[in-house]
């Protein structure tokens, strides 16, 4: 890892996620009645949740709005939600308003232009395996898992590692030495 890579991870003290590709695989699944169905990977929900006990909050800015993903962030204890946005960055000034973080130690990750706008003014840019083209070329860190598949716990994993508390919150999952 880059010394400049491993800086920015360090700053962040704020995650934010689109949901569509990077929550989710991207697919948009509808039935008859036009119920909608999307699909979490629990991957993501656990990274999500160990990041944020380490300090660092997380929040969601996504174009469409939908019921499975308010119940999805309040699951995982996410407040921080702005639904229905497509101009993400008009999304962050309002979520600046109520969380006054620095730009410097925000993070979103995305997977397509939309996400441009805020990518390229915050901290930290990251984006999934399959992103578009023109979203990798401007990420500072590319996951090697697609959009649903465990890239939001790929890139929880790598911040905690870079700020130190990855070791302990895997920890708690392990015995204590010479305890059965």
């Amino acid at each position: 890892m880059s010394t400049n890579l491993h800086n920015r991870l360090s700053a962040i003290r704020l995650l934010l996620l689109d949901v569509d590709g990077v929550l989710t695989d991207g697919r948009l699944y509808f039935n008859n009645q036009g119920d909608e169905f999307k699909s979490f990977n629990t991957l993501d929900g656990q990274g999500i949740k160990a990041l944020q006990r380490s300090g660092v909050r997380v929040g969601i800015i996504t174009g469409r709005t939908s019921e499975l993903v308010a119940r999805r962030a309040r699951d995982l204890g996410i407040g921080i939600l702005v639904q229905g946005r497509e101009d993400k960055w008009d999304a962050l000034q309002e979520i600046l308003l109520e969380h006054p973080y620095p730009l410097e130690q925000i993070a979103f990750m995305g997977d397509d232009w939309p996400d441009l706008t805020v990518m390229t003014r915050v901290g930290l840019a990251l984006c999934v395996a399959n992103a578009h083209a023109a979203v990798a070329e401007r990420a500072h860190w590319q996951s090697e898992e697609r959009g649903g598949e465990g890239a939001v716990r790929a890139a929880c994993d790598l911040l905690m590692q870079a700020q130190g508390s990855y070791q302990a919150a895997l920890a708690q999952y392990l015995p204590t030495p010479g305890a059965q």
